[in-house]
């Protein structure tokens, strides 16, 4: 799984035993393991004795620096997994969730452990024929997902107060709240706040095409998409994992999300797949207008958090960088699609 570039000094506390006991009984752990490759949550792999495999991950303690949306993250993955899983998307089962307290200093998660490898980590062993039917396989996979019905639009913890009964709503705040974080941790935006700040209203009534609050993962990037194989046998999507950033809105939102694989709205096998659980798909203006607003968002999400993370180096140069054009090109993409 991912979340452990974390520094461990973050982490909740070595006591990965006392916790697994308390949810699975008098069971003997035999190691634990970082994983690598996230940003938030650090996550351990951990081997019982019995063969079981599990992944406990631990949030940053209550009253670290982070954005607006990031308070409960372990809880919001804890749901995505149960809605996934009812919804036939192969998904880690969650075993245990905690959330932060008087006698709990970090939110905690104990889950099961997919097998495999990430997409990310496989990409050198996919044949052009593997590629396309995994993406087909995703698209099913992520239709279904979508398929998933929220109470309502936004992050599903109302206390954050980043939802709302509709989605032009639910996504004004979410937009809002990151450049309150921009302003509250010192970044400077590529484009003029009050620019960014008035695309929801401006396309308000593209985003009120969304009439019904799905289930979107939005980090379905490749390290998040877990692979297999029996021998040299064909490639299976064996799993979908860290879903803490899922919110409840437009199902095209998940399409960004995928961008490190390409533009889905192009990719003729994802659309395929994904079309085949949800033929009514579709991608006209609005949608395009509406993809747009979420790559906007995406961006300035990635670029604000460098600094509560403490991003440096290469990554945080990188980051800097791409996620400028980003918002950029997509500011003026709004442009040219008109209204």
């Amino acid at each position: 799984m991912t979340d452990t570039t974390v520094p461990r000094s973050r982490r909740g506390g070595d006591d990965t035993a006392e916790r697994v006991c308390r949810v699975l009984g008098p069971v003997t752990v035999v190691r634990s393991t970082p994983l690598s490759g996230g940003l938030y949550n650090s996550a351990d792999l951990v081997e019982l004795q019995d063969g079981r495999r599990l992944v406990l991950k631990t949030a940053p303690e209550e009253g670290a620096p982070a954005l607006a949306h990031e308070r409960g993250l372990l809880g919001t993955e804890a749901l995505f997994h149960r809605l996934a899983a009812r919804a036939g998307v192969r998904v880690p089962a969650v075993l245990h969730h905690e959330p932060a307290g008087a006698d709990t200093p970090a939110e905690w998660l104990l889950l099961t452990y997919l097998d495999g490898a990430t997409w990310d980590a496989s990409r050198a062993e996919l044949t052009p024929a593997d590629t396309a039917a995994l993406r087909r396989r995703l698209g099913e996979a992520l239709a279904r997902v979508a398929s998933v019905t929220g109470p309502v639009h936004g992050y599903p913890r109302p206390a954050l107060g980043l939802c709302a009964p509709d989605w032009p709503g639910a996504f004004t705040a979410m937009l809002h709240a990151v450049l309150a974080d921009a302003d509250r941790f010192g970044v400077a935006l590529p484009v003029p706040a009050g620019l960014l700040g008035g695309l929801p209203a401006r396309f308000g009534h593209r985003l009120a095409e969304v009439d019904r609050p799905a289930l979107v993962h939005f980090d379905a990037w490749p390290g998040n998409l877990v692979l297999d194989r029996t021998g040299a046998g064909p490639w299976r999507l064996n799993g979908l994992i860290d879903g803490e950033r899922a919110f409840f809105g437009d199902p095209l939102a998940e399409f960004v999300g995928l961008d490190p694989l390409g533009s889905a709205e192009d990719d003729p096998d994802f659309l395929a797949g994904y079309r085949s659980v949800a033929p009514a798909l579709s991608l006209d203006a609005g949608a395009r207008i509406r993809l747009a607003l979420y790559r906007v968002y995406l961006a300035l999400v990635m670029r604000v958090e460098s600094v509560p993370r403490s991003y440096e180096g290469e990554f945080a140069s990188w980051l800097d960088t791409w996620s400028a054009e980003r918002v950029t090109e997509q500011a003026a993409l709004l442009d040219s699609l008109g209204e």
